[in-house]
């Protein structure tokens, strides 16, 4: 019988399967601390590590270094972007949506760039991820949405003019 190097080599879609490291069980529901977990709570760790030694004295050093440059790039990153993508309301106004795109957008951001890692965990690759990221922002913005507007919220979707009969076709 020969030796093959390649029978070592496991699949490349094993990096896409999740594995319980810690499984618990409480009655009927089934609870587990698997390896998505365990890489979003890396994430989470690294960036507010950062953030921390970046601004542990006193926020910040007067001339930036290079990793309070990056901090402070993504924070300028994303103000400009809710600047300049939400039209219409005051400055106070976007700055109450400010932090939520901020925290969204650096979560992504971190957990994409640690999936770039060979042998690393990407978090984003799993539909269950993505799907319950976007469908609590979707909701959460839908809420807001009637709370400011009522039904008005609804006429946005739709352009000034477009006469009615085509209304289907274009929401």
């Amino acid at each position: 019988m020969t030796y093959s190097p390649f029978e070592e080599i496991g699949s490349p879609l094993e990096q896409f399967s999740i594995i319980p490291l810690i499984p618990m069980k409480i009655g009927n529901l089934y609870f587990s601390f698997t390896n998505s977990s365990l890489f979003m709570l890396l994430t989470l760790s690294l960036f507010l590590l950062l953030v921390h030694f970046v601004t542990k004295k006193g926020g910040g050093n007067l001339v930036p270094n290079a990793w309070q440059s990056l901090v402070e790039f993504i924070y300028d990153f994303v103000l400009n972007l809710v600047n300049e993508q939400i039209g219409g309301l005051s400055g106070n106004v976007k700055q109450k949506f400010f932090p939520c795109i901020l925290v969204t957008f650096t979560f992504l951001l971190f957990c994409n760039l640690q999936g770039m890692i060979p042998y690393s965990f990407t978090v984003t690759s799993h539909f269950l991820i993505t799907l319950g990221l976007s469908f609590s922002i979707f909701i959460g913005i839908t809420i807001v949405g009637f709370q400011r507007n009522g039904l008005h919220f609804l006429s946005f979707f739709l352009p000034a003019g477009v006469p009615l009969p085509l209304a289907p076709f274009l929401v």
